[in-house]
């Protein structure tokens, strides 16, 4: 049941949405829900070499499979081995919920879970901020029976992404237990992060004093790697979305129109060549419209975080979007999540 319950969760998955790590650091959740139309599989295996002569692995594997839901929510599963949580449970499994809600740059997720490892509810207050290269994350962690020996538990954390490019990144948190004891010391991540080109993965080798990504595992320093090593362990994190629209024509949007209705005023084109937006900030004004027109040979999309989904655009295809209310409107692509641009209406 233990082994089985993250893959029964990938079969009855419906739409959810793509992650990209050049947005979250390697200990934090971040306010990412998936769009529709997409199931999510992350792989975390961070690892520890002994000594000499026997040189032999320890292994610390957390796998991560989501899916997205209606009205910017997902459900997912955290699955490690090698709990330290309880000496009576080999293997740790987190479910958990998560409600986004997105205001221009700052983005605040809420997300309920519970622990089979500790027997606990938990659940985790997150936001990021993000302008221009930089993400900032923040979160606050509750455990109503933290590491199932304790009562309630409050954790803080703290990260920041780097985007050297868009390709390439860097990034760290550091989280603490608050009243901590004094066998409890501050958790901490640092890794470099990539963007695939022409993919929809992203990647990330990183270190760290923490062996599981649930909410309880990266509120302080393993006390399993403390007593193994006393020194960090190192690791690497894949991405995997897998777009189901890509499987079968029950799944797929129909392309928009190639031409705008009669009256729309197009103001601006961003070309999609290069698997990149031209453009990544476009102005117009109140009542325009904005075309975007795709000279990749495979599909993209312009999913806005908060209007929802544009549906695909094929290769050589054209989507157009008016904008009636000024405001910001920020966008990705759904199968490439590290293509981003900025529609600002005035």
């Amino acid at each position: 049941m233990r082994t089985t319950l993250p893959f029964a969760l990938f079969l009855v998955a419906a739409p959810l949405g793509a992650q990209s790590l050049l947005y979250r650091s390697p200990n934090l959740g971040g306010t990412w829900v998936p769009d529709p139309g997409l199931v999510q599989f992350n792989f975390v295996h961070r690892f520890w070499v002994s000594p000499g002569p026997s040189h032999s692995v320890t292994n610390f594997p957390t796998f991560t499979l989501a899916l997205g839901l209606p009205g910017r929510t997902a459900l997912g599963v955290h699955y490690a081995t090698r709990s330290e949580l309880s000496s009576t449970v080999a293997n740790e499994i987190e479910i958990y919920g998560r409600w986004q809600r997105a205001a221009g740059k700052v983005t605040v997720a809420l997300t309920p879970a519970f622990n089979t490892a500790a027997k606990s509810v938990d659940g985790e207050l997150g936001i990021d901020w993000t302008r221009g290269s930089l993400t900032l994350l923040g979160a606050v962690r509750g455990m109503s029976h933290g590491y199932r020996v304790d009562t309630a538990r409050v954790a803080v954390a703290a990260g920041a992404v780097w985007r050297i490019n868009s390709y390439v990144g860097v990034s760290g948190d550091v989280a603490s237990l608050l009243a901590a004891r004094p066998s409890e010391h501050a958790a901490w991540s640092a890794g470099l992060v990539f963007a695939i080109p022409n993919s929809p993965h992203t990647f990330s080798l990183h270190a760290s004093n923490v062996d599981v990504n649930s909410i309880e595992g990266s509120s302080r320093r393993s006390p399993l790697l403390a007593g193994i090593t006393g020194k960090p362990v190192y690791g690497f994190e894949f991405t995997v979305p897998l777009d189901l629209r890509r499987f079968g024509a029950w799944f797929h949007r129909a392309p928009h129109a190639s031409e705008p209705p009669p009256g729309v005023v197009v103001a601006a084109t961003v070309p999609i060549q290069g698997f990149h937006f031209a453009s990544d900030t476009t102005t117009i004004a109140a009542g325009q419209a904005v075309r975007w027109t795709n000279s990749d040979p495979v599909a993209h999309t312009v999913t806005f975080d908060t209007v929802g989904p544009s549906g695909t655009i094929p290769a050589n295809g054209v989507y157009f979007a008016r904008f009636d209310q000024p405001g910001t409107y920020t966008y990705h692509c759904t199968p490439h999540p590290y293509m981003r641009g900025v529609v600002v209406v005035k």
